[in-house]
């Protein structure tokens, strides 16, 4: 067995402890949460984009993005729409208030990355990526060999 302190859980809540700070404070200091962050991120890429679709994205279950996205309605960053065709589906959007607001955090987020890619050579940062992509797929890899989706096992 794995020595509990270089087991790979261990790791990575390691990892998010060292990682994660800079990047609060930048949300906090904007007044937004890690989650909220994470939607308007999302926002930022896209138009317009379908409630479930985010959930996924963000990594947000269903129930609890509704109220992050509540709250960024509240503060004038987001809103949501109903389709014109299928009531049921809902999608959301930044506002322009929304829109506004990447131009201030951006740049601090981006230079934050800066200094994370900076504390490791090139090599090992892409390797590092690859190697949590392909972990984080093996998931993906199991349901498609089942022949469940994610959606059936929720």
């Amino acid at each position: 067995m794995q020595e509990f302190s270089r087991s790979l859980p261990m790791m990575l809540y390691r990892t998010l402890d060292a990682v994660m700070p800079r990047f609060r404070q930048i949300f906090s200091e904007f007044g937004l949460t890690e989650q909220q962050w994470r939607v308007l991120r999302v926002l930022w890429q896209h138009e317009q984009i379908a409630f479930r679709e985010l959930a996924d994205l963000t990594l947000i279950p269903p129930p609890s993005l509704v109220g992050v996205v509540d709250r960024l309605t509240r503060s004038g960053l987001a809103d949501r729409r109903r389709s014109d065709t299928d009531r049921r589906h809902v999608f959301v959007h930044a506002t322009g208030k929304g829109v506004a607001l990447e131009s201030q955090v951006r740049p601090r987020v981006d230079k934050a990355y800066a200094e994370l890619r900076g504390s490791v050579d090139t090599k090992t940062w892409n390797a590092l990526i690859a190697g949590l992509e392909q972990i984080s797929s093996i998931d993906e890899e199991a349901e498609g060999k089942s022949g469940h989706s994610r959606a059936i096992n929720e």
